[in-house]
């Protein structure tokens, strides 16, 4: 039996995708390691059959046409056969001795028929430069090592929410909702993330500092100048995210007022880049966005809009957008998004 399937979504990856894959072999037998190779033109594929061939157990090696990374988190899920699915980054990875504390943990909740929607572990920014390694835990928000449902949910400060580097879905779970991700579209982890919630009923936290998120190279989505060169795929996700729910529907008041939230911050994402851009084409999507969520969802228009993100926001003028960058820039510094 495989506990967990970890699908890594490579394009290019040659010069770093060792150090994630060593990384999730220390699980052994336990896991299954899923390479996608999503049309890259360097030696991935190659480096993604080496492994396949030496451990034949636990890697699959699969190639597939360019989708982007969406796409290739959909065939990680298709040819996943874990109990629990997780995506890796191919520049990213995890902790050897959290594996195996979250692997025995699973161990004893299948052995006792507890399985779970959703497990959540603690991510640190392995950013490059940074003296000090920042951690996003749960300790606050979730109580540790219990079957818990979102009736148990703490708050979530502003950069402590959940994210793909944080959460490891049941694979059924995701089978069902009918998870699928857009082709060549980044910043999809947020609809990877977002769009299964409402489907789950109990998680489980581990305060274990599991992912190693590297952030720092040129290349990477969330650097400040890709942002802004993609922000109509940023556009396209919240906007994508706003289609999927009417907050109102969402019936449990935890989940429902953490959905809102979540949403919020990716408005204000949203909004920040294109402030940041300078350029006027942009701040015209930035209001059309606003004007889309206020027409599909009044309720949560009102609730995001009037708030201190929205306000922040969505203030008059060079001076208000002043206020948004600087915001911005104070966030950035606290959280290291890029």
């Amino acid at each position: 039996m495989k506990y967990i399937s970890f699908a890594i979504p490579c394009y290019n990856s040659e010069e770093y995708m060792e150090k994630a894959i060593e990384s999730i072999l220390k699980g052994g037998e336990d896991v299954e390691i899923i390479i996608v190779n999503d049309g890259s033109t360097d030696r991935t594929s190659e480096i993604a059959k080496k492994y396949e061939e030496e451990y034949p157990t636990i890697v699959k090696a699969v190639d597939k046409e360019n989708g982007g990374h969406g796409d290739a988190v959909n065939t990680g899920l298709e040819h996943a056969t874990g109990l629990y699915f997780k995506v890796v980054d191919s520049d990213d990875w995890v902790d050897e001795s959290s594996l195996k504390k979250i692997l025995s943990t699973l161990h004893e909740l299948v052995d006792k028929k507890q399985m779970v929607d959703m497990v959540v572990s603690n991510y640190v920014y392995e950013k490059v430069g940074a003296k000090r390694k920042k951690v996003i835990h749960y300790q606050n928000v979730m109580p540790q090592e219990r079957i818990v449902s979102w009736k148990d949910m703490g708050y979530f400060r502003i950069g402590q929410y959940i994210l793909m580097h944080s959460v490891m879905y049941r694979t059924e779970l995701l089978r069902v909702c009918g998870l699928k991700l857009p082709k060549h579209t980044f910043y999809v982890d947020n609809l990877y993330v977002y769009y299964p919630l409402p489907f789950v009923k109990t998680f489980y936290y581990l305060n274990v500092n599991f992912y190693r998120y590297f952030i720092g190279r040129d290349g990477q989505s969330v650097n400040e100048k890709n942002m802004i060169k993609r922000i109509d795929q940023q556009l396209y996700v919240t906007k994508t995210m706003i289609d999927m729910y009417k907050m109102h529907e969402i019936v449990n008041k935890r989940l429902r007022a953490y959905m809102t939230n979540y949403l919020a911050i990716m408005m204000t994402v949203s909004s920040i880049i294109a402030i940041r851009s300078k350029k006027p084409e942009n701040l015209e999507k930035k209001k059309e966005l606003w004007e889309y969520l206020k027409e599909k969802d009044p309720r949560a228009y009102r609730k995001i809009r009037y708030g201190i993100l929205g306000q922040t926001m969505n203030l008059p003028g060079k001076p208000g957008r002043k206020v948004s960058s600087l915001a911005y820039q104070v966030a950035n510094r606290i959280f290291g998004f890029n």
